[in-house]
């Protein structure tokens, strides 16, 4: 049995012949058979425990030793399992948690609002670009230029930043499930498996089954909090199709598409600009006629062909190089302009209804 005091928090296990001390408030700072504690540790053990069998059992709570949640790291109480559970809950912190659950749930129908109504527009910094100059100009262009969303590297200093520039709602990107805590608390609203371009100049791809598993940690630890995942271009098409299938059975809030990577336009000018989107264009075409949740198109995607996206089937476009390349944020803000106003999005038609934004397309 694992014994809890409230005046030190120090945890005590007998394990058959192998005894061990665990201290620190459920997290491992020692651990050592008895057989090489020193005398005067085996001693301040022997008082401990006399002193815990004599305490009032108000005082102490028995816990499970079948519970491995102890040696979990102690997190915010509203992050889902991820979290390590407590002997008991005050009516104060269970009041405290109902609400932060209604506020997630809050903030999901928030983020998800542009791809149901399919007029969302992400504007995406880079999964590995933490240069904080860049990632604040782009943000900057994505709240001018009339985007919904922002997409970032998954870092809380970042979050932050994006956070102090702009309303719109901060997306995270990673392919390290635990690296989205930190960044949630700091304020992002939604994490994303995906935008994998950086690991493919390094030889490294996914497979479905590496997705799925990241997807269904991440779900693990953050159950409340919108996800996106993005289905790789490496898979054959129909191969695409089937991961996003089994995606969203998992509970993934957004398909993601891309291509551009593996598009190399053998024409320039417009002609070039289509056939670099040609690959992501066909993935939001087959994968939105398989799944019911949004499916956003990525990658290798302009003015010319966001549009194309719409009306292949996408609930909405990501937009990543075509912005965050350009070495001026004037030239950013008119980037991400072009984009929303070819599919009649601009930061002055944000609050246009439906209908006209259907006769706009």
């Amino acid at each position: 049995m694992y014994f809890q005091t409230h005046e030190a928090f120090d945890w005590i296990t007998p394990l058959g012949a192998e005894k061990y001390l665990w201290l620190d408030n459920c997290s491992l700072k020692a651990a050592c058979p008895v057989s090489l504690i020193s005398s005067l540790h085996l001693l301040a053990l022997s008082r401990k425990t006399h002193k815990l069998r004599k305490m009032h059992s108000s005082i102490f709570t028995p816990i499970s030793s079948s519970s491995h949640t102890l040696l979990r790291p102690n997190n915010s109480p509203f992050l889902g399992n991820f979290l390590p559970s407590k002997p008991c809950f005050s009516l104060k912190k269970r009041a405290s948690l109902a609400t932060t659950q209604a506020l997630l749930s809050s903030t999901k129908e928030t983020v998800l609002k542009d791809f149901q109504e399919r007029r969302a527009l992400k504007i995406i910094s880079g999964l590995q670009n933490f240069d904080k100059d860049n990632v604040a100009s782009v943000v900057t262009a994505a709240d001018k230029g009339g985007a919904t969303h922002v997409d970032i590297a998954c870092d809380p200093e970042l979050v932050k930043l994006a956070i102090s520039l702009t309303s719109l709602p901060v997306c995270v990107s990673s392919v390290y499930p635990a690296a989205f805590l930190a960044a949630v608390e700091a304020g992002a609203q939604m994490v994303e498996i995906g935008n994998y371009d950086s690991f493919y100049d390094k030889g490294i791809v996914f497979s479905p089954e590496q997705i799925l598993s990241l997807t269904k940690e991440t779900k693990r630890i953050l159950p409340s909090v919108t996800l996106s995942v993005t289905v790789p271009h490496t898979l054959a098409l129909p191969d695409q199709v089937k991961l996003a299938e089994r995606l969203e059975q998992e509970g993934a809030d957004i398909i993601q598409t891309e291509g551009g990577k593996c598009s190399n336009p053998s024409k320039s000018g417009v002609l070039g600009l289509i056939e670099k989107a040609t690959p992501t264009l066909a993935a939001a075409y087959s994968i939105s006629r398989a799944v019911k949740i949004p499916v956003m198109c990525s990658s290798g995607l302009s003015a010319v062909t966001a549009p194309m996206a719409i009306i292949a089937g996408a609930s909405g476009v990501g937009v990543g190089s075509a912005v965050n390349k350009l070495n001026d944020v004037v030239a950013m803000i008119a980037e991400v302009r072009s984009i929303a106003d070819s599919f009649g999005l601009s930061a002055n038609s944000r609050l246009a209804t439906p209908e006209e934004r259907a006769l706009t397309l």
